[in-house]
């Protein structure tokens, strides 16, 4: 379908990319990755023809439609959300009017046999049978379909596109470009400006969709999810592994150990050949093979390794003073705006070391309630902050607030303590700063690099609980895996607003959900947060689909058995649920037993001279004792929810 030849591109003395041949075919889904500045955008942007490469050519036929999302649009604003949308519909409206014009001609010309009526027959056919495909009847529905899948309600849709922020208004353009169906989608980050539930949504339709897709983005769960192929920009090079992302990073892995090996031989033939020329130059019986040494150096071509790989680099937060046991707590908080209700009647309390998530559609007052808890807006209820709490924030401005004359080094340098100092270089390469980047003045960057330079300046302050808004939407994904890992190890309190999955899997413990002005709590990862929601989803349309559309025979014989069934299949739904909880109620019974075990063989070591002394040993001991509290509250929490279960099965 798109043919790509010997591309190469320069800005510069060094080209981006150079000798870049590939092809994709119908339905592929590619990855392409590569660390920020390889050239993802500019390949995507050549692909779509809104740019032209320095050398080679971009084959696309001649009927095949492209679809492109950059990652900035300029946005235009006179017209409502579904008036915008409804332009993705403009070439089938144009098609529709053809149709109409030629089944005009066609019944007003009375030249049966000639050739002008038969070719004219012919082109009516394919406009409509094109026109059939494009599913025209159905557009309306499909733009609701669409719109309220990126998160949109349908009482947006008469509302002006001006009064949305540019993250939304993104989303319309992306719903315009799904909407048109193109034969080959290009999306530069789709899921930067779209919460969890969205992109799970997106990731449906694009496994549905019959195009091709070439897509961009630092979501490591949306592009495993929806790409079987991924391509690599390295070294100016483009390389294929036919794999999904997560193959490709074991197959990367083990191309770069290969690529260290032979550039290491290179290197010890190199040293070589210098050596024996430099002992030997002088000398008139050598004087032919010291020539012979001289061109083939001249001729080696050096091997490049892939970028440096930061797997190995390891970042933890400053020690910090111990908070009280419960950082925050909130008691029956709720947030208005005039007469809109953000939320109310939140109630939640956070223990020292818990990591919590803060999921849910964007403006059901995630952002908001963090803005409560720093005591930036006044809110109702009760919201207390615990004793000795200092807070890290990371808000969507912090990046404003840096000091715009000194250079990216300085900035970090001001914040770094005792042997963090040393490694200031090697921490700023996690994030993208390497070499002569870290002597830019903070002015001259872009929003995004303020973003990851805001980023390092929390990572590095000593603070004991952890606010981050969003904090991956400008994060590759070494530098995720960097401050995943340092907030893993974090052993302060930590509140995350994201929508990346991958990033919050196996770093939370407590997922608490926005949405109808209500604030849920859930118990576990964010999978099993997601795995319960889709179960409650169904539950909520099996159980209410009766009741919201009554009749006046409602309670007649025949609708009985019915609702005698929903009944049944209502209950039936519950008892599994109960038998989960119970079943999650045993294991964490054992969990519990296990390490109240530990800690008594603990005890009895660390009574010891020599265990008393042992640091690691301590250690284990303080995290299980953190551990097992935080069992024994989970423990707390899911009995209770089976006694709920069974009180609504028996009534």
């Amino acid at each position: 379908m798109i043919s790509v030849e010997s591309l190469k591109v320069e800005f510069g003395v060094k080209p981006l990319f150079q000798n870049v041949s590939f092809v994709v075919n119908d339905r592929e889904r590619v990855a392409l990755v590569g660390k920020n500045g390889a050239g993802k955008s500019t390949l995507l942007k050549i692909i779509a023809g809104m740019q032209a490469p320095t050398a080679g050519h971009v084959s696309v036929p001649q009927d095949t439609t492209v679809g492109y999302l950059p990652q900035v649009m300029n946005l235009t604003d006179t017209r409502t959300v579904i008036d915008e949308t409804r332009l993705a519909f403009a070439d089938t409206m144009r098609l529709q009017r053809r149709v109409e014009q030629m089944q005009h001609q066609i019944e007003e010309r009375t030249d049966y046999e000639s050739e002008e009526y038969m070719a004219l027959v012919e082109r009516f056919t394919q406009a409509q049978e094109r026109l059939q495909l494009m599913n025209a009847s159905h557009a309306e529905a499909e733009m609701e379909r669409t719109l309220t899948g990126l998160g949109f309600t349908r009482d947006d849709f008469q509302r002006p596109t001006g009064e949305f922020s540019g993250g939304w208004r993104m989303r319309i353009e992306l719903a315009k470009i799904l909407l048109m169906r193109p034969d080959v989608l290009l999306l530069d980050e789709p899921t930067n400006h779209l919460d969890i539930e969205s992109i799970q949504w997106l990731e449906q339709f694009l496994a549905l969709s019959p195009s091709a897709v070439i897509l961009v983005s630092h979501d490591r769960a949306f592009i495993n999810n929806v790409t079987t192929r991924t391509l690599e920009i390295s070294c100016g090079q483009v390389i294929d592994y036919r794999v999904k992302y997560d193959e490709y990073v074991t197959l990367r892995a083990q191309r770069r150990e290969q690529q260290l090996r032979a550039y290491e031989n290179q290197q010890r033939e190199i040293a070589e050949m210098r050596d024996f020329i430099e002992r030997f130059r002088y000398k008139a019986t050598k004087a032919v093979q010291v020539q012979s040494r001289i061109k083939q150096l001249a001729k080696i071509v050096p091997i490049e390794v892939d970028e440096v790989d930061r797997s190995a680099m390891h970042l933890k937060f400053p020690p910090c003073l111990r908070s009280g046991d419960f950082p925050v707590i909130a008691d029956e908080v709720e947030k208005h705006y005039g007469d809109h209700q953000v939320f109310s009647h939140v109630n939640l309390t956070l223990r020292r070391g818990e990591k919590v998530a803060f999921v849910g559609k964007n403006g059901e007052g995630k952002s908001t309630l963090v803005k409560c808890i720093m005591n930036e807006i006044p809110h109702g209820g009760t919201l207390k902050i615990g004793h000795n709490v200092q807070i890290g924030y990371f808000a969507q401005n912090q990046a404003q607030l840096l000091d715009e004359s000194i250079t990216v080094y300085d900035t970090i340098d001001q914040v770094a303590r005792g042997e963090v100092r040393l490694r200031i270089n090697d921490i700023l390469g996690a994030f993208m700063f390497g070499g002569e980047a870290s002597e830019k003045k903070v002015r001259v960057l872009s929003g995004g690099e303020r973003s990851r330079l805001a980023m390092i300046r929390l990572l590095l302050e000593p603070v004991n609980l952890l606010i981050l808004d969003e904090p991956t939407n400008h994060l590759d994904m070494p530098s995720k895996d960097v401050l995943k890992e340092a907030i893993r190890a974090f052993d302060g309190t930590a509140i995350l607003v994201s929508h990346d999955r991958e990033f919050l899997d196996g770093l939370v413990t407590k997922v608490y959900e926005f949405g109808g002005g209500k604030v849920r709590e859930h118990l576990g990862g964010i999978y099993d947060f997601l795995q319960s929601r889709r179960v409650s989803e169904l539950h909520e349309l099996g159980a209410t689909s009766p009741s919201t559309t009554p009749s006046p025979s409602a309670s007649s014989p025949q609708q009985a058995p019915s609702v005698q069934k929903v009944s049944y299949e209502e209950r039936r739904e519950r008892q599994r649920q109960l038998r989960r909880i119970e079943k999650s109620v045993s294991e964490s019974e054992d969990k519990i037993e296990r390490m109240e075990k530990r800690l008594k063989e603990l005890d009895s070591i660390l009574c010891t001279p020599e265990g008393a002394s042992d640091v690691t040993l301590i250690t284990e001991y303080t995290t299980t004792c953190q551990a097992l509290d935080q069992e024994v509250q989970r423990w707390e929490q899911l009995s209770e929810q089976a006694e709920e279960m069974k009180q609504t099965i028996n009534t």
